[in-house]
């Protein structure tokens, strides 16, 4: 009798024990012939970098994913891209051959279902749509037929997937409308371009379905960054609206209207957004900076802007230039900027990778050779 209650005292202290919540994914794999030692893990929702996962010299690779709900994410190792759908408790591994993947992609795992999901649907948007731009030479009636199929084979692909929750349905469900919506609202301006035609408008009633979009959903926002991308649209095209009617600048116009959302997540992200690009070459440092500061709530984002502000107002007209000390020249030797001192210092920042910067290096000769003459 002594041992049946001691038993059942032990089931009775095991069963009071707090339930252990795990907040994370797993992530691991292998992915041979890699051409670098980082992947990068991004949030689909609004492109922003999760964490960078060290590659082993193998290619092999483990790591966790701390999470608060499911949400869309993509692996990107050089050129290649694994779309996923994480959620806590998923434990997921991803092999294949860097040089080979399409013929070696293996996923598996729990939550593995919905990346193979993922997978197959960019699938059924290479098989209707292509790759590169010749979809947007397409005439109207054509394009618009061509992605009311992608979104039918897709949503056909969505609903007989097997080990997908209902709950994801639902919101990919949505997500693959948003797409189709994004295509339509991108026509008009890539099918003017691409098919040079500059003057080119789309039919009466083409963005009918646009009209009845709601732009304050956070669930959707923080899982599509296709319902991301026209919420940023909509915003943008009242900011321009804005520029016409009050004469503002584009930076400003575009915290003016952002400022004004009343869904806090969705004016939050649309203010940071706007902002740490914007306060870059914004006319006036310090207007922007008190609007940001104003309507702004999240107070890591309004860390990061202040950063830049105190960063840029440190190089604004009329104060002292900061010193480098030592910089390599194009001689071999080393200046500082008191080497300097006495003569016009002109700095052009630019990057290998950086299409628009090479296109200036003309202009850069030109103004060297200026500077030459009159020195």
């Amino acid at each position: 009798m002594k041992k049946i209650y001691l038993i059942i005292a032990a089931i009775v202290i095991v069963s009071c024990e707090p339930e252990i919540k795990i907040d994370y994914a797993i992530i691991s794999g292998k992915i041979i012939n890699a051409t670098s030692e980082k992947a990068s893990l991004v949030k689909q929702a609004d492109r922003s970098l999760v964490k960078e996962i060290t590659l082993a010299e193998d290619g092999s690779f483990n790591d966790t994913i701390k999470l608060n709900n499911g949400s869309l994410f993509a692996v990107y190792e050089g050129r290649n891209t694994t779309n996923l759908y994480l959620s806590a408790g998923d434990n997921i591994s991803i092999n294949y051959d860097a040089k080979e993947r399409k013929t070696t992609l293996e996923i598996t795992g729990k939550g593995s279902a919905y990346a193979n999901y993922l997978s197959k649907k960019a699938l059924k948007y290479k098989e209707s749509v292509g790759e590169g731009t010749d979809v947007y030479i397409k005439e109207e009636n054509e394009y618009l037929k061509t992605f009311k199929d992608l979104k039918q084979s897709q949503e056909y692909l969505l609903y007989n997937t097997k080990g997908i929750s209902d709950e994801f349905k639902q919101l990919e469900k949505k997500n693959i409308n948003y797409a189709f919506l994004s295509n339509l609202n991108k026509y008009k301006s890539y099918h003017s371009y691409y098919a040079k035609k500059p003057d080119f408008k789309t039919s009466e009633g083409f963005l009918d379905e646009l009209d009845a979009l709601d732009y304050t959903n956070e669930a959707d926002f923080n899982f599509s960054s296709n319902y991301n991308g026209l919420v940023t649209s909509n915003y943008r095209k009242m900011a321009e609206e804005l520029i016409k009617t009050d004469s503002l600048e584009y930076d400003i116009a575009m915290l003016t209207v952002s400022g004004k959302i009343k869904n806090e997540t969705i004016k939050n992200a649309l203010l940071f957004n706007a902002s740490k690009y914007g306060i870059t070459y914004t006319n006036d440092l310090e207007e922007f900076y008190k609007m940001y500061m104003a309507a702004a709530t999240d107070k890591e984002n309004k860390e990061e802007i202040t950063k830049s502000y105190n960063a840029l107002k440190a190089v604004t007209k009329g104060n002292i230039s900061p010193k480098f000390i030592g910089y390599e020249n194009n001689a071999g030797g080393s200046t500082s900027l008191d080497d300097l001192k006495g003569k016009y210092v002109y700095i052009d920042v630019w990057a290998t990778w950086c299409g628009p910067c090479i296109a200036e290096i003309p202009s850069l000769k030109k103004v060297e050779k200026n500077i030459t003459i009159k020195t």
